[in-house]
């Protein structure tokens, strides 16, 4: 979730489903509607016998976990694509995503793609009119469950957010070690923003209100990364003495 001010959203309408913009044996086929479809000079007629336009090829081994995690970064563009940060440069919203994701494979050594998948994704339910279903159907039960994990009632209002967080935390299943790291990481990184420059509309008050609140909230995930907690205790202590 965002912090600082309303993210800038200017369209209302949801994006199409991944499927139907992702069609199976297309080539050229276009993920941006409303752009030009960009077709290479291979598809549009093959050189060669073996240059097959429609040909689907299996993926094998790494290259499944790395389609994963691409597929997972482009629906978290795609999705996100109209939201900014609260920051005064408005920052493209998915930069979050992405770094929270960033953030767990650099810091806390997580590998687990399933876990980066969730983190890249664990906005795009709250924050979008994306579903539950729809993250099922593209990247699995697992995936979906650890989503679920890390999203509050959109419904309700950033403070009503927070307090959600705050008392779901010591409820996140023994299973959901992975969601508690993505929130931390999460935390880790709106921390790091916060303090590297005021969201619009902040003053020092609310600044120190946020790093209160996160330092409640961390508390309440212990034990789940060291290298994490301890990242967050030192961004949490700079900024409240």
């Amino acid at each position: 979730m965002a912090e600082g001010g309303k993210k800038l959203e200017t369209e209302d309408e949801s994006p199409p489903p991944y499927s139907s913009t992702h069609p199976i044996g297309t080539c050229g086929y276009n993920i941006y509607p409303g752009m030009p479809e960009d077709k290479t000079n291979s598809c549009k007629k093959p050189s060669t016998p073996s240059v097959i336009c429609d040909e689907k090829i299996p993926l094998k081994g790494d290259s499944v976990l790395i389609a994963q995690v691409i597929k997972a970064a482009d629906l978290a563009a795609r999705r996100h694509r109209n939201q900014r940060r609260g920051d005064p440069n408005q920052t493209p919203y998915v930069n979050h995503p992405i770094g929270v994701a960033y953030i767990l494979t650099n810091e806390a050594k997580i590998t687990d793609v399933a876990t980066i998948v969730a983190a890249i994704l664990h906005d795009v339910v709250e924050d979008t009119k994306t579903t539950f279903e729809e993250i099922q159907e593209q990247f699995g039960d697992e995936v979906c469950r650890l989503v679920k994990e890390c999203t509050v009632d959109k419904k309700c209002s950033k403070d009503e957010r927070r307090k959600q967080k705050i008392e779901l935390a010591p409820h996140l299943t023994r299973k959901a070690i992975q969601a508690k790291m993505i929130e931390l990481a999460n935390q880790l990184y709106n921390a790091r923003d916060v303090e590297r420059v005021n969201p619009v509309g902040w003053n020092s008050h609310k600044k120190k209100d946020f790093f209160k609140w996160t330092k409640e909230y961390v508390a309440k995930l212990k034990g789940s990364n060291d290298a994490l907690e301890a990242a967050l205790d030192d961004v949490i202590n700079k900024n409240l003495n």
